[in-house]
């Protein structure tokens, strides 16, 4: 794997990881059980905008060198 790829795989993994956190929390201030909890952030990771991820890591790979 060379670097634009890593940063790729970093960019999205950071974006999953972030969108399974800030749905679990929205969930749980709604007051939903952690099982719904959960699945509002599975449904979180499914949304996410991964062309906008794509654009932002490139975007910040074109500014890194």
């Amino acid at each position: 794997m060379n670097n634009k790829e890593k940063r790729l795989v970093d960019a999205v993994r950071a974006a999953c990881l972030k969108a399974a956190r800030d749905g679990y929390e929205s969930a749980g201030i709604s007051g939903l059980c952690h099982v719904g909890a959960v699945e509002a952030s599975l449904d979180a990771i499914r949304m996410l905008d991964l062309e906008a991820v794509m654009r932002a890591a490139e975007s910040a790979s074109g500014k890194k060198t």
